[in-house]
């Protein structure tokens, strides 16, 4: 009811300046002891709720998606909120833009977002410098994942080289790593879905696993989010690479589809939210078919209930991932859902 009220007078701001008002105050509280570990006991979770994935525990089965907090700034509260992981990012190397504003947009009616921001965020080496502190003072930390992606001025030929670095910049602060080779708003950038491309990007970060030194131990899984845009013969491809050579796959980001949109709004960028839900979970579940049983999949794409992360693990998924459906609900959705998802 109080967030019902709150998102009406937040739906009147354009889109990414309600998204930078909210990202500000969740930072600041956050950033108090005693507000963080209120919310920490008022989201407590039974053990039930835990899972294990890759050696790590996870509070829950729900995370916040990467592009809700792009920079790691507000990592504390997003994991005292009661989410059982967080995934921070897309990073690049180097600091950048992102496209031209507008480019985040709702479509309430749906419960869905456009958005076409294009990596923008602070750099690789001042998340990791964020990233390396984040916890300190914090009781009750979750699994953190870290997604990178390529600059958008770096060649497809380059591209190696540039995950490569900023695995080696944001890697030693993280519990994992998720390669996103899958967004619409980089121009080419799917085209690392492609096999000979990614599995060359994979053998250059996993070399550079080896040399690191991380922050925290761990199993530092490393991760490959793929596009619900793929053909059958593409996924199978990507899935063979992913399985040889990754330690876990994110089904899915983005669509550039517009199918169960009343109306083409005609804005370019990626669809998410429930729109995708069902795309998403087809995508999964082919998945799944083709990496067997053992492989661990993150299902993301169109979750706002319990019934919708069910679905998800019904469709393969290992764990489950939110952002769209995070907007809409609201601050008590992680724990309402992480508590009863089993």
């Amino acid at each position: 009811m109080i967030y019902g009220l709150l998102r009406t007078a937040l739906f009147r701001l354009e889109a990414e300046d309600a998204h930078e008002l909210i990202a500000r105050q969740l930072e600041r509280v956050g950033s108090i002891p005693m507000v963080r570990d209120i919310v920490q006991r008022a989201t407590r979770v039974t053990p039930a709720a835990e899972a294990t994935v890759w050696g790590l525990r996870f509070r829950t089965r729900l995370g916040i998606a990467a592009g809700f907090d792009k920079n790691g700034v507000m990592v504390p509260i997003l994991a005292a909120l009661g989410f059982g992981f967080i995934e921070v990012g897309t990073v690049t190397l180097q600091a950048q833009p992102g496209n031209a504003r507008p480019r985040l947009f709702r479509l309430p009616a749906e419960r869905a977002l456009i958005n076409r921001l294009g990596f923008n965020n602070d750099g690789a080496a001042v998340v990791a410098a964020r990233l390396a502190t984040a916890w300190e003072g914090v009781e009750h930390r979750v699994p953190l994942l870290v997604n990178i992606g390529k600059n958008r001025d770096v060649s497809l030929s380059d591209a190696v080289a540039n995950y490569k670095e900023c695995y080696r910049v944001v890697g030693p602060v993280a519990d994992g790593v998720v390669i996103n080779v899958s967004s619409p708003n980089t121009p080419g950038l799917r085209d690392l879905q492609n096999p000979e491309q990614l599995s060359a990007i994979l053998d250059a970060v996993r070399e550079t696993r080896e040399q690191v030194r991380f922050l925290r131990e761990g199993t530092h899984p490393l991760l490959v989010k793929i596009s619900p845009d793929l053909t059958q013969q593409q996924l199978e491809e990507v899935a063979g690479v992913c399985v040889g050579k990754a330690d876990g796959m994110i089904a899915t980001n983005t669509t550039v589809s517009r199918e169960g949109l009343t109306r083409d709004p005609d804005l370019i960028g990626g669809l998410s939210g429930g729109p995708l839900f069902t795309r998403s979970n087809d995508v999964l579940r082919r998945l799944r078919s083709i990496v067997g049983q053992a492989f661990p999949l993150i299902g993301a794409g169109g979750i706002f209930s319990l019934s919708d992360a069910e679905g998800k693990r019904q469709a393969g998924a290992d764990l489950v991932q939110t952002y769209t459906g995070f907007v809409y609900e609201g601050p008590a959705m992680p724990a309402k859902i992480g508590r009863k998802l089993r």
